[in-house]
């Protein structure tokens, strides 16, 4: 029921006519890509022939979520994307925090915007080239690491063709793609700090360490928060892209993960109902993750996303 002398909806569309046009392309994009493939999710649990189309085909149950759990490649690709998504957590998580921090102490307003934009630039590169910058680098004939090894008297490494390097490389170069990205949020938030806040901590004689962390970091800790609820939601589902660019047949212990075996099962092999229960699989350990870290943050914290 409205309320005396709230404006009607009708009344609410028409101020707010030009945002929600703005806000029109980004929901045309999530109903397109995000909500009306979820009809498809059915084919888990049907035997999906192409002639037959999703409705006539017949419906088989828990069939291939049973035939996932009980393959031999279940645990080692669940392993291999659950520590990659662990470590690029860990690492990669804290990197953007710290950056952020780094450029608010600079004083010069010219060299932090140069180191912002040189730091943002790497996100805008394809992942294609990423690998493909990482591979030359590390190639073990001409790659710049290679060769500075060599000038200090190590033997060259083979990097791509080491499972024990594919962690490493792939956390190093998502770091370097996507830090400075990451600030932009972080630089936001150390905008909303009140500045008054600074000028007394200085005149009780706090110093620019105490000042970070009794001010600046309680002042930007609800976006951390919020950031890192939805990363833990997110551990799970590592990029296909890059991962199947970099890895080799040599590293398939380390770098075989979930996105690239269904994109083996799916698309290759042909078998999209085995494909598409492995996916929904890891859709609800997800929310599941998210579901967990939002409680937890809230009873803990009192920050969450909900």
């Amino acid at each position: 029921m409205k309320k005396a002398g709230q404006p009607s909806f009708l009344s609410r569309v028409s101020r707010d006519k030009y945002l929600l046009i703005l806000l029109l392309p980004c929901a045309l994009y999530y109903l397109i890509f995000k909500y009306v493939p979820i009809f498809g999710i059915i084919i888990a649990f049907k035997d999906f022939n192409l002639v037959r189309g999703i409705s006539e085909s017949s419906w088989v149950g828990f069939k291939y979520f049973k035939m996932f759990f009980n393959t031999p490649d279940f645990w080692p690709v669940l392993r291999n994307t659950f520590l990659l998504g662990f470590y690029k957590l860990v690492i990669g998580f804290p990197a953007p925090i710290i950056l952020a921090l780094l450029i608010n102490e600079v004083r010069k307003s010219f060299l932090k915007r140069f180191v912002q934009t040189v730091s943002y630039l790497p996100h805008f590169i394809s992942n294609v080239v990423v690998a493909g910058i990482a591979v030359m680098f590390l190639s073990p004939t001409g790659g710049m690491i290679n060769n500075i090894l060599h000038a200090i008297g190590f033997e060259k490494i083979n990097f791509l063709v080491e499972a024990s390097w594919f962690r490493t490389i792939y956390i190093s170069t998502d770091i370097w793609q996507h830090i400075g990205w990451g600030t932009i949020i972080y630089l936001a938030a150390l905008t909303g700090i009140d500045p008054q806040l600074y000028e007394a901590s200085r005149m009780d004689g706090a110093n620019r360490w105490k000042q970070m962390k009794h001010i600046t970091l309680p002042g930007i800790a609800p976006a951390i928060v919020i950031i890192l609820i939805l990363d833990i939601g997110k551990i799970l589902e590592i990029g296909f892209e890059k991962v199947y660019l970099l890895a080799t047949p040599a590293t398939y212990s380390t770098a075989d993960i979930i996105s690239t075996y269904v994109y083996r099962i799916g698309l290759t092999q042909g078998n999209y109902s085995y494909a598409t229960a492995i996916d929904l699989f890891t859709g609800i350990i997800s929310f599941i993750f998210i579901i967990s870290a939002n409680t937890f943050s809230r009873k803990v914290s009192g920050s969450s996303i909900w």
